[in-house]
Formats: structure tokens, sequence, C-alpha cells
């Protein structure tokens, strides 16, 4: 689906925390800047999260108390991790929904994913977002259908009237 900016990826941030319930776990993927933490963020308010939400890349790992409590894991600087690491990551995860950037560095062993986000630059602040979950998968498609309309309804309308 396409993000016009970070309105768009914060709204399917929102619809994703909907789907989601603690113990389930969310790994996003996309290069720095590509807008894993504003989709992060707007994720922790729906699940009531009042605080400031900031990217855990030096920190490795922060949680959040909310409705459901979030976990947030930042990756990024690990160049893998052996059982005891993941554990002590996730000890946290069993009953908050989680969200892990940069996946690939946790190794094979990492965490079975609910639902698997792919972000991508495509110019300026738009974004492909790609959303997968075989369990989910009409869910999903409902985001995407919303995000969809919302763009619709924001265009001008052949022969209306501009102004």
């Amino acid at each position: 689906m396409r993000s016009d900016g970070p309105s768009d990826t914060g709204h399917v941030g929102a619809a994703l925390a909907r789907l989601l319930s603690p113990g389930d776990v969310v790994v996003l993927e996309g290069e720095v800047g590509a807008g894993k933490t504003t989709l992060v963020r707007a994720a922790a308010r729906e699940l009531g999260v009042a605080g400031p939400v900031t990217s855990p890349t030096f920190t490795l790992a922060r949680r959040y108390p909310g409705r459901h409590p979030l976990l947030h894991i930042d990756a990024y600087r690990l160049a893998g991790t052996d059982d005891e690491e993941l554990g002590l990551l996730l000890d946290d995860a069993h009953d908050a929904v989680t969200f892990i950037e940069w996946p690939g560095a946790l190794g094979a062993d990492g965490p079975t994913p609910r639902i698997a986000v792919t972000i991508e630059h495509s110019g300026g602040d738009r974004r492909l977002i790609r959303l997968v979950s075989p369990a989910l998968r009409g869910d999903l498609e409902r985001i995407g259908d919303d995000l969809r309309s919302r763009h619709i309804h924001a265009e001008p309308q052949p022969g209306a009237d501009p102004g």
C-alpha cells in the first residue's frame, strides 16, 4: 500500500495495533528513516501508551505501559545474538505487543512474527508499505482499502468546484 507521508504511516500503525494482542510480534524492515518508528509510535498510541515513544536504537529495547504493554526492540546495532541475549531481549514479550526493527540481526532464532512489515522509500515523504500475515490476510487487505479510500476522498473529484 502507498503512504504519502507520516500521517498515512501512522494510520497503518494504529490499524495494525487494533489487530494485535499481548504475545504478538510484528517485525519491521526498511532502511534508516523509512518510518518504522513512526509506525510503532502510532501503534503505541492506539494501545494506550501516553508518554513519548522514541527509537530504542541505543538502549536496544524499551517497554511502555498501556492498555496492552508495548515492547519496542531495535536490533540495528546487533551483530547477532546468542540464546541468552535473545532471551534477555524478549523476556518481557510474553505479556506485551512486541515490535522489532531490524529483525534480521536477531538471527534465525528470533521470534515468529504475527505480521511482517516492510517500508520502502518512494521519493519525498512517500513510502511503499507491505504487510504480510497469512493469518490476518483479510484484515490487512481492509487496512489497505481504508488507506486507499482516504486518498480517493482527499483528491478533488473531476468536475468538482475547486473553490
